[in-house]
């Protein structure tokens, strides 16, 4: 077993890496789905509780894209960035309690994200601009350039599932490992200060996530107002 040296889930199935990923990842979408389940079953005009810390993330998440891409397309896309928001979280935050695996510490799961991401937002600029135009976007201001800045573009899209799926798989790595050396080092009290840091840390990299999934669409849906 990777990075931990107990796991719950590990006792039921094994320590393999596969099944650890995978049962967390099915746990993460559990959790998620009954965090939503909590917020809607009795929904009230004045919120409160769980229906109360849900409205307050979407709200948060359409305030992340209200800048750039207007509060009318922030709400549009809140389906699939509020989604992807609620289970980078929650992985994030699993892999802080001891004995569990945050599925976002795994490349496979992480570049999996990135993909849907990419391959997202690369449809809807199709489908908002036409295959032509779209891709003619790529080839710059001028014909002359042309040759220059499509292999140049491309390569900057494709880099955009390196980024998405390293920085998060990184970032939750080393968090899985500082706290698996810092339980190792000391005793169970003492390290709360580092469980804070690395639950912010763990909000902090889902919120990256979102802003730059923001980015992308409104890059692929708006090129008239980046030209511009």
């Amino acid at each position: 077993m990777e990075g931990r040296l107990f796991t719950f889930l590990g006792t039921i199935g094994g320590h393999g890496q596969e099944w650890i990923v995978l049962s967390h990842m099915v746990l993460a979408l559990v959790i998620v789905f009954l965090i939503a389940r909590a917020a809607t079953k009795k929904m009230q005009l004045v919120p409160t509780g769980s229906q109360n810390v849900m409205e307050a993330f979407i709200g948060g998440v359409i305030s992340i894209g209200k800048d750039t891409m207007g509060e009318e397309n922030a709400k549009r896309y809140l389906p699939l960035i509020g989604a992807l928001g609620l289970v980078i979280v929650v992985s994030n935050l699993m892999g802080v309690i001891p004995g569990f695996e945050s599925p976002t510490a795994n490349i496979n799961f992480t570049l999996a994200l990135a993909l849907i991401v990419f391959i997202y937002y690369n449809y809807l600029g199709i489908k908002e601009n036409g295959f032509v135009n779209y891709f003619k976007h790529f080839m710059g201001p001028m014909p002359i350039l042309a040759p220059l800045m499509f292999p140049i573009e491309l390569i900057s899209h494709f880099s955009r599932i390196i980024s998405l799926s390293f920085r998060l798989f990184g970032a939750i790595r080393g968090d899985d490992m500082f706290l698996m050396v810092l339980l190792m080092l000391v005793p169970w009290l003492i390290p709360l200060s580092g469980f804070f840091m690395l639950t912010a840390f763990g909000v902090l990299q889902a919120f990256i996530f979102m802003i730059l999934t923001y980015v992308y669409i409104a890059g692929s849906i708006m090129m008239e107002h980046e030209d511009h």
